[in-house]
Protein backbone atom coordinates (compact mmCIF):
# COMPACT_ATOMS: atom_id res chain seq x y z
CA UNK A 1 0.00 0.00 0.00
CA UNK A 2 1.39 3.52 -0.97
CA UNK A 3 1.26 6.78 1.18
CA UNK A 4 -1.68 8.02 2.67
CA UNK A 5 -3.46 10.45 0.17
CA UNK A 6 -4.26 14.25 1.02
CA UNK A 7 -7.90 14.51 1.19
CA UNK A 8 -10.57 18.12 1.21
CA UNK A 9 -14.01 18.31 1.47
CA UNK A 10 -13.78 22.27 -0.11
CA UNK A 11 -12.94 21.05 -3.25
CA UNK A 12 -15.32 23.71 -4.67
CA UNK A 13 -14.71 26.13 -1.51
CA UNK A 14 -17.80 26.88 0.83
CA UNK A 15 -20.24 26.31 -2.03
CA UNK A 16 -20.99 22.33 -0.97
CA UNK A 17 -20.82 22.82 2.47
CA UNK A 18 -23.06 25.83 2.24
CA UNK A 19 -25.79 24.53 0.34
CA UNK A 20 -25.76 20.96 1.66
CA UNK A 21 -26.51 22.24 4.68
CA UNK A 22 -28.90 23.95 3.62
CA UNK A 23 -30.65 20.90 1.58
CA UNK A 24 -29.93 19.54 5.04
CA UNK A 25 -32.28 22.57 6.82
CA UNK A 26 -34.98 21.91 3.61
CA UNK A 27 -35.31 18.58 4.02
CA UNK A 28 -35.89 18.90 8.16
CA UNK A 29 -38.38 21.18 7.71
CA UNK A 30 -40.15 19.37 5.59
CA UNK A 31 -40.37 16.37 7.19
CA UNK A 32 -40.97 18.42 10.76
CA UNK A 33 -44.29 19.71 8.67
CA UNK A 34 -44.91 16.16 7.59
CA UNK A 35 -44.99 14.62 10.66
CA UNK A 36 -47.11 17.46 12.47
CA UNK A 37 -49.79 17.24 9.73
CA UNK A 38 -50.04 13.00 10.37
CA UNK A 39 -50.12 13.40 13.69
CA UNK A 40 -53.04 15.81 13.39
CA UNK A 41 -55.18 13.19 11.47
CA UNK A 42 -55.59 9.54 11.52
CA UNK A 43 -56.60 6.92 9.26
CA UNK A 44 -55.23 7.02 5.92
CA UNK A 45 -54.53 10.71 5.75
CA UNK A 46 -52.05 9.57 8.70
CA UNK A 47 -50.16 7.39 7.10
CA UNK A 48 -49.57 9.09 3.60
CA UNK A 49 -47.92 12.20 5.69
CA UNK A 50 -46.30 9.45 7.59
CA UNK A 51 -45.03 8.32 4.19
CA UNK A 52 -44.05 11.91 2.89
CA UNK A 53 -42.46 12.41 6.14
CA UNK A 54 -39.79 9.71 5.53
CA UNK A 55 -39.16 10.15 2.55
CA UNK A 56 -38.79 14.09 2.84
CA UNK A 57 -36.27 13.62 6.04
CA UNK A 58 -34.69 10.03 3.75
CA UNK A 59 -34.15 12.28 0.97
CA UNK A 60 -32.45 15.78 2.59
CA UNK A 61 -29.99 13.90 4.68
CA UNK A 62 -29.13 11.84 1.31
CA UNK A 63 -28.89 15.19 -0.58
CA UNK A 64 -26.67 16.87 2.17
CA UNK A 65 -24.40 13.73 2.09
CA UNK A 66 -23.43 14.04 -1.77
CA UNK A 67 -23.96 17.61 -2.44
CA UNK A 68 -21.21 17.55 -0.06
CA UNK A 69 -19.03 14.81 -1.43
CA UNK A 70 -19.41 16.31 -4.69
CA UNK A 71 -16.43 18.72 -3.08
CA UNK A 72 -14.44 15.35 -1.84
CA UNK A 73 -11.01 15.69 -3.74
CA UNK A 74 -8.24 13.30 -3.07
CA UNK A 75 -4.81 14.04 -4.12
CA UNK A 76 -3.48 11.35 -6.54
CA UNK A 77 -6.63 9.18 -7.81
CA UNK A 78 -10.25 9.99 -8.99
CA UNK A 79 -13.07 9.66 -7.34
CA UNK A 80 -16.66 7.64 -8.53
CA UNK A 81 -19.22 6.03 -7.61
CA UNK A 82 -20.79 2.66 -7.78
CA UNK A 83 -24.63 3.16 -9.07
CA UNK A 84 -26.30 0.72 -7.31
CA UNK A 85 -24.82 0.94 -3.57
CA UNK A 86 -25.62 5.18 -4.13
CA UNK A 87 -29.39 3.95 -5.16
CA UNK A 88 -28.79 1.28 -2.40
CA UNK A 89 -28.00 4.32 0.41
CA UNK A 90 -31.18 6.51 -0.14
CA UNK A 91 -33.13 3.31 -0.39
CA UNK A 92 -31.85 2.63 3.69
CA UNK A 93 -31.99 5.89 4.63
CA UNK A 94 -35.96 6.76 3.73
CA UNK A 95 -36.51 3.05 4.68
CA UNK A 96 -35.05 3.32 8.11
CA UNK A 97 -35.57 6.71 8.97
CA UNK A 98 -39.78 5.95 7.43
CA UNK A 99 -39.47 2.99 10.70
CA UNK A 100 -38.69 5.79 12.99
CA UNK A 101 -41.46 7.69 12.01
CA UNK A 102 -43.97 5.12 11.98
CA UNK A 103 -42.18 4.42 15.23
CA UNK A 104 -43.61 8.07 16.52
CA UNK A 105 -47.00 8.23 14.66
CA UNK A 106 -48.49 5.26 16.16
CA UNK A 107 -47.45 4.37 19.29
CA UNK A 108 -49.16 5.97 22.35
CA UNK A 109 -45.93 6.96 24.61
CA UNK A 110 -44.36 9.88 23.54
CA UNK A 111 -41.06 9.22 25.49
CA UNK A 112 -41.24 5.84 24.15
CA UNK A 113 -41.78 6.61 20.73
CA UNK A 114 -38.82 9.55 20.72
CA UNK A 115 -36.25 7.34 22.14
CA UNK A 116 -36.88 3.82 19.89
CA UNK A 117 -37.81 5.91 16.88
CA UNK A 118 -34.59 8.35 17.55
CA UNK A 119 -32.44 5.41 17.85
CA UNK A 120 -33.67 3.47 14.75
CA UNK A 121 -33.79 6.88 12.41
CA UNK A 122 -30.19 7.89 13.71
CA UNK A 123 -28.66 4.06 13.19
CA UNK A 124 -30.39 4.90 9.63
CA UNK A 125 -28.57 8.02 9.09
CA UNK A 126 -25.50 6.84 10.00
CA UNK A 127 -25.94 3.47 7.93
CA UNK A 128 -26.93 5.49 5.10
CA UNK A 129 -24.07 7.70 5.19
CA UNK A 130 -21.71 4.77 5.01
CA UNK A 131 -23.41 2.20 2.73
CA UNK A 132 -23.04 5.92 0.68
CA UNK A 133 -19.27 6.12 1.24
CA UNK A 134 -18.82 2.16 0.69
CA UNK A 135 -19.99 3.18 -2.82
CA UNK A 136 -17.04 5.34 -3.20
CA UNK A 137 -14.36 3.85 -5.84
CA UNK A 138 -10.71 5.40 -6.12
CA UNK A 139 -7.23 4.30 -6.57
CA UNK A 140 -6.79 3.17 -2.94
CA UNK A 141 -8.53 1.76 0.23
CA UNK A 142 -10.55 3.69 2.47
CA UNK A 143 -10.40 3.34 5.93
CA UNK A 144 -11.86 4.76 9.41
CA UNK A 145 -10.79 5.47 12.80
CA UNK A 146 -13.53 3.79 15.27
CA UNK A 147 -13.94 5.92 17.90
CA UNK A 148 -14.52 8.52 15.14
CA UNK A 149 -17.32 6.30 13.66
CA UNK A 150 -18.82 5.87 16.90
CA UNK A 151 -18.76 9.30 17.64
CA UNK A 152 -20.72 10.31 14.09
CA UNK A 153 -23.29 6.92 15.12
CA UNK A 154 -23.82 8.84 18.53
CA UNK A 155 -24.75 12.49 16.32
CA UNK A 156 -27.19 10.77 13.92
CA UNK A 157 -28.90 9.31 17.23
CA UNK A 158 -29.25 12.73 18.84
CA UNK A 159 -30.15 14.20 15.99
CA UNK A 160 -32.91 12.27 15.11
CA UNK A 161 -34.20 12.32 18.60
CA UNK A 162 -34.31 15.72 18.29
CA UNK A 163 -36.11 15.89 15.56
CA UNK A 164 -38.82 13.45 16.71
CA UNK A 165 -39.16 15.71 19.82
CA UNK A 166 -39.67 18.92 18.10
CA UNK A 167 -42.13 16.78 16.01
CA UNK A 168 -44.29 16.17 18.81
CA UNK A 169 -43.83 19.79 20.88
CA UNK A 170 -43.09 22.62 18.59
CA UNK A 171 -45.55 24.51 17.23
CA UNK A 172 -45.65 27.64 14.94
CA UNK A 173 -43.77 28.33 11.71
CA UNK A 174 -41.23 30.54 13.49
CA UNK A 175 -40.12 28.05 16.10
CA UNK A 176 -40.55 24.79 13.39
CA UNK A 177 -38.16 27.00 11.14
CA UNK A 178 -35.33 27.46 13.90
CA UNK A 179 -35.95 23.74 14.51
CA UNK A 180 -35.18 23.25 11.42
CA UNK A 181 -32.03 24.94 11.63
CA UNK A 182 -30.85 23.38 14.32
CA UNK A 183 -31.12 19.92 12.81
CA UNK A 184 -29.16 20.74 9.71
CA UNK A 185 -26.67 21.60 12.11
CA UNK A 186 -26.76 18.70 13.61
CA UNK A 187 -27.23 16.41 10.09
CA UNK A 188 -24.10 18.45 8.52
CA UNK A 189 -22.08 17.68 12.02
CA UNK A 190 -22.60 13.86 11.59
CA UNK A 191 -21.77 13.99 7.81
CA UNK A 192 -18.38 15.83 8.24
CA UNK A 193 -17.75 13.75 11.98
CA UNK A 194 -18.03 10.48 9.73
CA UNK A 195 -15.54 11.97 7.26
CA UNK A 196 -12.88 12.68 9.96
CA UNK A 197 -12.90 9.74 10.76
CA UNK A 198 -11.54 8.98 7.03
CA UNK A 199 -8.08 8.01 5.77
CA UNK A 200 -7.18 6.93 2.17
CA UNK A 201 -4.25 4.40 1.24
CA UNK A 202 -3.04 4.94 -2.68
CA UNK A 203 -2.05 2.17 -4.49
CA UNK A 204 1.92 2.16 -5.28
CA UNK A 205 0.26 1.71 -8.92
CA UNK A 206 -1.92 4.24 -10.35
CA UNK A 207 -5.22 1.58 -10.72
CA UNK A 208 -8.32 2.68 -13.38
CA UNK A 209 -11.14 4.00 -11.50
CA UNK A 210 -14.11 2.28 -12.36
CA UNK A 211 -17.87 3.75 -11.74
CA UNK A 212 -20.24 6.88 -12.22
CA UNK A 213 -18.20 10.52 -11.88
CA UNK A 214 -19.63 12.47 -9.76
CA UNK A 215 -21.21 15.00 -12.34
CA UNK A 216 -22.11 12.42 -14.22
CA UNK A 217 -24.39 10.65 -11.88
CA UNK A 218 -24.26 12.43 -8.14
CA UNK A 219 -24.76 15.75 -9.69
CA UNK A 220 -28.23 15.02 -11.43
CA UNK A 221 -29.59 13.21 -8.81
CA UNK A 222 -28.94 15.69 -6.07
CA UNK A 223 -30.99 18.30 -8.47
CA UNK A 224 -33.25 15.94 -9.48
CA UNK A 225 -33.82 15.27 -5.36
CA UNK A 226 -33.75 18.39 -4.19
CA UNK A 227 -35.99 20.32 -6.81
CA UNK A 228 -38.26 17.32 -5.34
CA UNK A 229 -37.82 18.85 -1.44
CA UNK A 230 -38.70 22.62 -2.86
CA UNK A 231 -41.43 21.64 -4.40
CA UNK A 232 -43.13 19.32 -1.80
CA UNK A 233 -42.55 22.24 0.92
CA UNK A 234 -44.09 24.32 -1.07
CA UNK A 235 -47.54 22.32 -1.98
CA UNK A 236 -47.36 21.35 2.07
CA UNK A 237 -46.79 25.15 2.56
CA UNK A 238 -49.92 26.15 0.59
CA UNK A 239 -51.91 22.89 1.54
CA UNK A 240 -54.53 23.82 4.48
CA UNK A 241 -54.26 22.45 7.66
CA UNK A 242 -55.81 19.72 9.07
CA UNK A 243 -57.87 20.37 11.80
CA UNK A 244 -56.65 17.85 14.92
CA UNK A 245 -58.80 14.61 15.40
CA UNK A 246 -59.46 12.66 18.50
CA UNK A 247 -58.30 8.87 18.58
CA UNK A 248 -60.71 6.49 18.44
CA UNK A 249 -60.22 5.29 22.09
CA UNK A 250 -61.08 9.00 22.92
CA UNK A 251 -63.91 9.22 21.00
CA UNK A 252 -65.13 6.46 22.40
CA UNK A 253 -64.73 8.06 25.90
CA UNK A 254 -66.53 11.23 25.06
CA UNK A 255 -69.26 8.90 23.36
CA UNK A 256 -69.67 7.79 27.27
CA UNK A 257 -69.04 10.89 28.64
CA UNK A 258 -70.71 13.59 26.61
CA UNK A 259 -70.36 16.51 29.38
CA UNK A 260 -66.60 16.01 29.45
CA UNK A 261 -64.39 17.45 26.43
CA UNK A 262 -62.27 15.32 24.52
CA UNK A 263 -58.91 16.37 23.78
CA UNK A 264 -57.40 15.34 20.84
CA UNK A 265 -54.20 13.56 20.72
CA UNK A 266 -50.73 14.46 18.83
Amino acid sequence: MGQIGSMTEFGFGWLTPVLSYVMACVGAALGLRCMVRALATTGRSRRNWLINGAVAIGTGIWTMHFIAMLGFHVTGTDVRYDVPLTVLSLVVAIVVVGIGVFAVGYSRSKVLAVLVGGLISGVGVAAMHYVGMAAMRLSGMVSYAPGVVTLSVVIAVAAATAALWATLNIRGSLAAFGASLVMGVAVSAMHYTGMAAVSVHLHDVDVPVVGASPMQFIFPLTVLLGSYLFLTSAFVAISPNASRKPDSADAGEASENPAEPTAGRI
